[in-house]
């Protein structure tokens, strides 16, 4: 069968979507994840674009070794000359570059002439080609351009040096058929074609990423592009789980294979789901919670009958089944550190003491601890050994039916300062941030509060995810406690921290420091 390469671009496309804000730290730990899925290329990062994105892509270039780790670059020797220092210490790398090429794109954005667009591009393309073997170039917003000047350019990236040939679909506009009769064209109107790859990306505006893609690699292209869980700017990107699954189930229709480690995809949705706090719909394809579930009863007396009545899908080949690992107050660090291992977490000496601890800690409150509590303590900044510019030290929340919520809040800084105030609100959630922000003297906006466990049961953790408006800046920030408001306190301030990291990398760069 033919081998059709997966290329992941949940760390650069993915970590465009409003509000999501990761640490490298966890960049790299979803980056792990997607080699053990067996991604081909995964994308991890635009390396120009700050400080803390460069530090990110460095530390995963110089950790993977089976995926190819490339940077994304605009047609400029400064972004290609970022994404060089980011990535030459991987085993395997290579830049991505783009220009637009539709009329709209080049008179309003670029302020080009066609003709200007093709001397760019090529002279990016050969810039490049100095330092890497692997190049793929991009006509952004291919799929409303012009088709004989996209092959005109598409045939001259190649002469000038270009591997991968990426035709996107920008901004979900096109339809399935239209699509693969786009890829069709440019293969038969383009000379020299067959000297590279053709790969296919797609935005899900209109709700047709997935079925643009698969029309896609039915029209031949080499390589298939998307996000996990689907995620991105806007609307968000091709659901790779969906297309990867859609390849195996329906084989005899599609005829290529992929090197994909299925069972990995529940596991790396629910990593991604985690770290960036977009949870995922119930009723999503292929990962979504009720993906295999059954409330009707015609339905659920033909799946105990057979499965295959009702379920096109084995939810064992995604990676999902019900033996949940069960720890408890007597678990050694051993036997602990084991099972870590066998979950795939990825813990230096010093984070595996810490999570250890944690985990000890949350037994004192719950008899069972399960595998999805242990994914949530590792959420928590605090395991992976960060130093936050906000530490909280005392929590103390009065609240009833008849009197107003208050709350009383110590914060330690950075230089080992104690501050504490009390603040009101209508609620009690309400009364911690309105004193958190006291304390720090900002004006914090409130956007997204949510809010969920990570089990059955009056004993689960809550999982807090909040998205903050600070100067003009947004972010998002986590929180994983047994009790609920604590775990609010928590994500608010972790929001906060992100956005003082934030700060720092871009004095980084603003004092022009060396990032090699």
């Amino acid at each position: 069968m033919r081998k059709v390469d997966i290329f992941d671009t949940t760390l650069r496309d993915g970590e465009q979507s409003a509000g999501v804000n990761l640490h490298p730290h966890e960049k790299l730990e979803i980056a792990i994840q997607l080699e053990k899925y067996g991604v081909d290329i995964m994308e991890a990062g635009f390396p120009a674009s700050s400080y803390g994105d460069f530090q990110a892509v460095q530390q995963i270039a110089r950790t993977i070794k089976k995926s190819r780790v490339v940077g994304l670059a605009r047609s400029v020797k400064s972004d290609i000359d970022a994404v060089y220092e980011a990535v030459k210490d991987a085993e395997k790398n290579g830049v991505h570059v783009f220009l637009a090429t539709s009329p709209i794109h080049m008179e309003y954005k670029l302020k080009k002439k066609p003709k200007e667009v093709v001397e760019a591009a090529v002279q990016a393309v050969e810039y490049a080609k100095r330092y890497f073997d692997h190049v793929q170039w991009s006509a952004e917003d291919a799929t409303r351009s012009e088709w004989p000047f996209l092959a005109h350019i598409i045939e001259k990236v190649i002469d000038a040096g270009a591997n991968v040939i990426n035709l996107p679909d920008t901004v979900g506009y096109t339809t399935p058929l239209e699509y693969a009769q786009l890829i069709t064209y440019i293969r038969e109107h383009v000379p020299n074609i067959q000297k590279v790859k053709l790969s296919a990306h797609c935005h899900d505006d209109l709700g047709m990423a997935v079925s643009n893609s698969l029309a896609a690699i039915q029209s031949g292209v080499d390589q298939i592009e998307g996000t996990i869980n689907g995620i991105g700017e806007r609307a968000g990107n091709a659901s790779l789980e969906e297309i990867i699954v859609a390849l195996q189930i329906r084989k005899d229709v599609y005829e290529v294979e992929t090197n994909i480690d299925l069972k990995q995809t529940v596991r790396t949705s629910n990593l991604v789901s985690k770290l960036t706090g977009m949870i995922v719909p119930q009723n999503k394809a292929v990962v979504g919670a009720n993906a295999f579930a059954h409330e009707s009863g015609i339905h659920q007396d033909g799946v105990l009958k057979n499965k295959s009545t009702y379920e096109v899908i084995n939810p064992e080949m995604v990676g999902l089944h019900s033996n949940k690992m069960v720890l408890g107050k007597h678990s050694g660090s051993h036997a602990f550190k084991q099972r870590c291992e066998e979950l795939g977490l990825f813990l230096n000496e010093e984070e595996g003491k810490k999570l250890f601890k944690a985990f000890k800690d949350l037994t004192v409150k719950k008899k069972e601890v399960t595998e999805d509590d242990i994914f949530a303590l590792m959420m928590d900044s605090s395991v992976k050994g960060l130093f936050p510019h906000y530490r909280m030290e005392t929590l103390q929340i009065s609240y009833g039916s008849n009197i107003i919520p208050t709350t009383t809040i110590a914060i330690k800084t950075e230089d080992g300062e104690v501050l504490q105030e009390s603040a009101t609100g209508k609620g009690s959630v309400e009364s911690v941030y309105n004193t958190i922000s006291r304390i720090l003297q900002k004006e914090i906006l409130l956007l997204d509060y949510r809010i969920q466990s990570t089990t059955n049961g009056s004993d689960a953790l809550a999982e807090v995810y909040v998205k903050i408006s600070c100067d003009g800046d947004v972010s998002s920030g986590r929180g994983i406690e047994h009790d609920v408001l604590e775990a609010s306190a928590k994500a608010y301030l972790d929001a906060v921290n992100r956005l003082s990291i934030k700060e720092k990398f871009a004095k980084y760069s603003a004092k022009g420091v060396e990032v090699g």
